[in-house]
């Protein structure tokens, strides 16, 4: 799968960079070395997708994550610039060949484009990823308890710590506005890890500043298994997972696996839920809501459930879930308004979803997984206010 993926690349690279080369390069110099020069960065890129291609194994990249996710920003950064200048070019020729009109506004529209996408690369991979956005949001319901009005939950997602290898400040950053938050409740949305537990080292005294009235609960995502990552034994993978349980322990959170608390504020209650990833093949399916659910009968229930598409599988036709908070999408990491590619795969990939009065809120995630990049879905935090 990944060598296709590799020769698609390849392809995007090659053809652009042949195309450019014959039909301006040469037209602008006929310097040698300039030309060589020219083609420079793209047999650099080459020799690293050969690398990947026929050197490094599975246990290579998923052990240097995010070097790969930098080779794969400046990858884009010269290749889709340069694909989409070729498109525009090659739009304009039947027009000049046919009506002998200028193909100077096709060139001009090309790099226009593609400076327009070197700047979004940029940003998104310098800035983006750490331009940390706090959400208000109201969940209103006539079910909910009295003494419950005005109840404000902060939901963290996706943090992926290991993506954030040499840059603790920033998350130091996002945890200051958490706590700016006062708020009563924490919750996390799972896939706290990229892959192994020991990505932690380093920022467990920032993560266990996370600071709230009733505490932080916390439940794992699909990365938070250790699937992604090349494992020596099944019972290493195992002894993974109960590491990072016991490190989220350590953190003061606790961890609700097909299981639930009960909050309470003066005479009232509420059920706080928490299931096991419980995704869409192929991702885990560990989730037991009927498990998590027993004894809160006739409760205000919140679910923490990391996938979104659990909410219209299992939630809403064989439970009485009222809200229901989800990460997971990461919203693909890109996103124009309310449009965004994760749109094509989840039919609610940010924000709040209603059916009735019952809610579904998707966190679009506060780390990143893959490119150390993030534009327009900014990393997020979010702050729930329940009202009645």
């Amino acid at each position: 799968m990944i060598q296709r993926i590799m020769a698609i690349l390849a392809v995007a690279l090659i053809i652009p960079d042949l195309y450019i080369f014959r039909m301006f390069i040469t037209r602008l110099t006929d310097s040698l070395l300039i030309r060589a020069l020219y083609f420079l960065p793209s047999v650099l890129l080459l020799a690293g997708l050969a690398f990947i291609v026929f050197i490094a194994d599975d246990g290579f990249i998923s052990r240097h994550s995010r070097w790969f996710g930098w080779f794969t920003i400046v990858f884009f950064l010269f290749a889709l610039p340069k694909l989409i200048f070729m498109l525009c070019s090659l739009v304009g020729l039947p027009f000049n060949y046919a009506f002998h009109w200028p193909q100077s506004p096709f060139v001009c529209a090309g790099m226009l484009l593609g400076t327009t996408l070197v700047g979004i690369i940029l940003y998104g991979s310098i800035i983006g990823k750490t331009r940390f956005e706090v959400k208000e949001v109201n969940f209103t319901s006539s079910k909910l308890p009295k003494a419950f009005n005005g109840y404000r939950i902060v939901q963290l997602s996706d943090i992926h710590i290991g993506s954030w290898e040499g840059n603790a400040n920033a998350l130091q950053e996002a945890v200051d506005k958490v706590n700016a938050l006062q708020p009563d409740l924490i919750v996390f949305t799972g896939d706290l890890v990229n892959n192994r537990a020991d990505e932690l080292n380093g920022f467990e005294d920032i993560l266990a500043k996370l600071k709230a009235k009733d505490g932080i609960y916390s439940i794992l995502g699909n990365h938070d298994y250790g699937p992604y990552y090349h494992w020596k034994s099944k019972a290493d993978l195992a002894q993974n997972l109960v590491e990072l349980e016991n490190r989220e322990k350590q953190l003061g959170w606790q961890l609700l696996n097909n299981n639930h608390a009960i909050l309470h504020k003066d005479n009232d209650s509420i059920a706080l839920i928490g299931v096991e990833n419980e995704g869409e093949p192929p991702f885990s399916q560990y989730g037991d809501l009927t498990k998590a659910t027993q004894n809160t009968e006739g409760l205000f229930q919140i679910l923490l459930s990391h996938n979104p598409t659990h909410w219209r599988r299992e939630v809403l036709p064989k439970s009485n879930v009222e809200l229901m908070l989800a990460g997971h999408t990461h919203a693909m990491q890109m996103a124009w308004g309310h449009h965004s590619p994760s749109s094509f795969m989840y039919p609610e990939w940010s924000g709040m979803y209603k059916e009735g009065e019952r809610g579904l809120y998707v966190n679009v995630g506060l780390g990143f997984v893959g490119l150390p990049f993030r534009f327009g879905a900014w990393p997020e935090i979010t702050v729930i206010t329940l009202n009645k």
